[in-house]
Order: structure tokens, then sequence, then C-alpha cells
């Protein structure tokens, strides 16, 4: 990596910010961080538990404090929670210091992903087109992002080079 910002994936649930960050990190090796996964780990709990037992609330706070202490390392790939780029402090951070990557979807092909899944706790409940309005209001915040990989029709090994073209030249 010739610089030494982060390189911070966001995105829609479903999206594949831990698979892509996960297959970028081992191609250019570097450190990988899922803030998703850290926080299960520091909490002892699934996500969806965290939501069920602490409130959503709770799990902002939680996120909040972790994305930013991860965000101090250099040179990282970090991926984030479908929301903790909603957040002020997190996006402000990102924006001035890390390179953030949108792995943007069609709303179709992000339904069809997340529409089974019962891990999404903030679905829960949800309509197809309630889930259509989230992503449609998140979508005004990740456009926001320093770069967007439009990821439809690409495979994984052309979303990885993309990105990596894309942050070397930057």
């Amino acid at each position: 990596m010739k610089s030494n910002k982060n390189i911070v994936l966001l995105g829609m649930m479903g999206s594949g910010k831990s698979t892509i960050g996960y297959l970028l990190s081992n191609k250019i090796n570097s450190d990988f961080y899922d803030i998703d996964k850290i926080i299960e780990e520091e909490e002892g709990l699934k996500i969806t538990e965290i939501f069920e037992n602490k409130g959503e609330n709770y799990f902002r706070k939680i996120e909040e404090k972790i994305c930013l202490k991860i965000l101090k390392f250099n040179k990282k790939i970090i991926s984030l929670g479908g929301g903790s780029f909603l957040n002020n402090k997190i996006r402000e951070e990102i924006q001035n210091n890390h390179v953030s990557f949108w792995l943007n979807w069609n709303t179709s092909t992000i339904i069809r992903r997340i529409k089974k899944n019962k891990n999404r706790p903030i679905l829960k409940g949800m309509s197809e087109n309630e889930i259509n309005k989230l992503i449609i209001k998140r979508k005004k915040i990740y456009e926001k992002a320093h770069l967007k990989i439009n990821c439809e029709n690409l495979s994984k090994n052309e979303i990885i080079n993309k990105i990596i073209k894309l942050y070397e030249g930057k």
C-alpha cells in the first residue's frame, strides 16, 4: 500500500464488505478489521442479540467507540457495518483521514441478498417496500464516500482490482 491511509469499505448490509475486505487484505497483505465481528467479540453477543437485549442505541454507541478506535490504525482494510457511515463522527473521521469505498449494488440485488437473512436485526418485521426506502435513505449518505464501486456484474476479483487501482491512484 503506497498510502498510509486505511481503506474503508462501506455500503448496505449484504453488499459484500466483509468478503471483499477479507479477500482484499489477503491480496495486498494488509490487516483486515470487520467492525461487526469486533463488536460481537467484545460484547460476547451476536449483533441480533445486542439489538434484542440492549437495543439499537446501545449498539450504535459501541459501534462508534470501536470504529473510532480501529480508525486510529494506518494501512489497514476496514469493513464498516451497514449503518456505521450514518454516524457523523465516524463519517467525518473517514472523510478527513482515510479512503472510503462505497460498494454499490442495484436495490433489487441487495433486497434479494438480505431478505432471507434472519441475522439482520434492523430489518426485523420490515416489508420489501420498507427495505427499499431504507436503502434509498442510506444511499444518500453512502454517496459521501470518496469512491463508488458499481459492483453489479463484477466478480469479487474485479471489485478488488478496482479498489486497488483507485486506491493506488489516490
